[in-house]
């Protein structure tokens, strides 16, 4: 699918459910008390949002996610203010994502309910012939005071011009 937002567009305002990181929450019997995270909260700031079909899949667990994690110093260096891996699983499962990998405060996990925010600039994805339901796709976007620098959305099922690599070259 294409998407139906654009470089040069201005994001439509869109508001995530997280779970901040606290030290509390590396113990695993704790869930943490979501919160709202709005997209007006990036305006002035360089973000970099990445999302993918679902936590602890393995293309999203293994090849998608980690790399951010493990490149943060030099997004940071170009100037990033905000990474966040999006996706339509709930607050609480992100958070546990989020702290299965040790995200801590680098990247925030930030959930797309039934993959609202996604479809509204057309990156929503009908998985439900494997019983996933509406996901996002998986894509990548570099904003710039609400502004699109760069997207791009995964034409197969790998993880190439949304992954770290091309996102950092694209900064």
């Amino acid at each position: 699918m294409a998407p139906t937002i654009t470089v040069g567009d201005s994001i439509p305002s869109g508001t995530f459910s997280y779970i901040a990181y606290a030290p509390e929450l590396e113990d695993a019997s704790a869930c943490g008390i979501p919160t709202k995270l709005s997209t007006d909260e990036w305006k002035g700031k360089k973000v970099v949002l990445f999302s993918v079909p679902g936590a602890f899949t393995p293309t999203c667990h293994v090849n998608h996610l980690p790399p951010y994690l493990q490149k943060y110093d030099e997004f940071k260096a170009k100037g990033v203010d905000v990474i966040a891996v999006i996706a339509a699983n709930d607050a609480f499962v992100m958070s546990g994502w989020a702290r299965a990998v040790g995200l801590k405060d680098k990247i925030v996990a930030l959930s797309d309910p039934e993959a609202k925010w996604s479809k509204s600039i057309g990156l929503d994805k009908d998985l439900s012939a494997i019983g996933f339901g509406t996901r996002t796709d998986r894509y990548a976007i570099i904003l710039d005071d609400l502004k699109v620098k760069y997207v791009a959305v995964e034409p197969g099922s790998g993880v190439s011009v949304s992954g770290a690599d091309a996102v950092l070259a694209a900064l």
